[in-house]
């Protein structure tokens, strides 16, 4: 059957903030650099075409960023306008260079993730299959690791609770923030993790970029004992050579990459060699066109992969990993979708239904503070 060209109808940008049950604080909150974050704002995009075909797709901010991101969505919306939705790397280079006097990353691309996104939810909708088996996976499901529940506004008390209650729900491992200015207290709630889950466990710890170098090498050294999967972001996101070094002196591996905002910026990350594990975020690069750029790259640098955060975006891109990668899991998001994702025996389940196999909430409707609508 021939193809029949369509077109973009009309794209919807929404703006919500899901609030947080408890203000949440990592090592950025006990250095004094941030406040404990109180909530999540959202960019949404919503598509349809001409023949009735629709995507979802969305990007985030935390603390700031929010407004920008929507701002920015809105000036450049009206370029995708009848354009043929199946186009998306066009599609994405038009919409890239409509806004390119502010730049082709941070904010600018993040923007444009949203877009990006709800275009290939869309294109795997059309053909009626999960956008993993659009792209071409390598598995059906993906392992998966818990960071909600190891927050350092969490007693140890409650961060072993929530450890058992994820080893429960089918997460296989658990991720627990460090970096406090007290070293010490970092090692003891490593080590009360660790003797509470067992050493069969796997366990993650996330510094938050608030070591220097002398600290970093010195706390590595110190938590090898506890045969960790990864130390993430040990240092400054952009200190691509400290990472490096760290990276040839201990035996632990290091991940790093979630705080970068464009693909160029990994790349520096990978030629220098600085990371076992990288660790991007789809919202943040720009989407899923520049994703699955810097897939091929990590690929071709034999990394190992562990995208952040947005596992409903996340766990498609991860299954089409050619090593086996993780997928962080939050439940912070779950009150915006009408579906949940399968957690069975450690792993993360791709769901069956088409496009990312998620569906906007009435509460996400509910906490939207902001909506527009271009249309021809």
């Amino acid at each position: 059957m021939a193809y029949t060209p369509d077109a973009i109808r009309s794209l919807t940008l929404s703006t919500l903030a899901l609030p947080l049950q408890t203000p949440i604080s990592d090592a950025k909150v006990f250095t004094g650099r941030q406040k404990p974050m109180t909530e999540v704002v959202f960019l949404l995009a919503e598509i349809e075409t001409e023949q009735g075909f629709s995507g979802h797709g969305f990007s985030y901010s935390k603390r700031a960023g929010g407004p920008a991101q929507y701002a920015h969505a809105k000036e450049v919306a009206a370029a995708a306008i009848g354009e043929d939705p199946n186009d998306i790397q066009r599609l994405y280079t038009k919409l890239l260079w409509a806004g390119a006097s502010v730049g082709r990353s941070g904010v600018a691309t993040q923007a444009l993730a949203a877009i990006d996104i709800a275009l290939y939810d869309l294109k795997a909708k059309r053909a009626g299959l999960p956008l993993a088996k659009l792209l071409g996976a390598h598995r059906d499901s993906v392992r998966t690791y818990n960071t909600s529940g190891g927050f350092l506004n969490a007693s140890i008390d409650e961060v072993r609770e929530r450890a058992s209650q994820s080893i429960e729900q089918g997460i296989g491992g658990i991720k627990i923030k460090v970096g406090l200015p007290d070293s010490g207290e970092d090692l003891r709630r490593v080590r009360a993790v660790r003797e509470h889950i067992g050493d069969a466990v796997p366990l993650m710890v996330d510094a938050n970029q608030q070591w220097d170098r002398a600290t970093a090498l010195r706390m590595g050294r110190r938590l090898e004992e506890f045969d960790l999967v990864w130390i993430e972001e040990p240092l400054d996101a952009y200190d691509a050579e400290g990472h490096a070094d760290l990276a040839r002196a201990l035996d632990t591996p290091i991940a790093t990459g979630e705080m970068l905002a464009s693909v160029a910026e990994h790349e520096r990350l990978i030629a220098a060699r600085a990371c076992d594990i990288i660790q991007p975020d789809a919202p943040r690069v720009g989407g899923i066109t520049q994703f699955l750029r810097l897939m091929t790259f990590a690929d071709q640098a034999g990394l190992d992969l562990a995208p952040h955060f947005a596992m409903e975006i996340h766990l498609h891109l991860a299954a089409c990993y050619p090593r086996e990668p993780w997928v962080e899991h939050f439940d912070w998001l779950d009150p915006l979708f009408e579906e949940r994702l399968e957690t069975r025996d450690g792993r993360m389940v791709v769901p069956d239904r088409p496009g990312l196999g998620i569906t906007f909430s009435g509460q996400a409707r509910a906490w939207t503070t902001e909506s527009v609508t271009v249309s021809r």
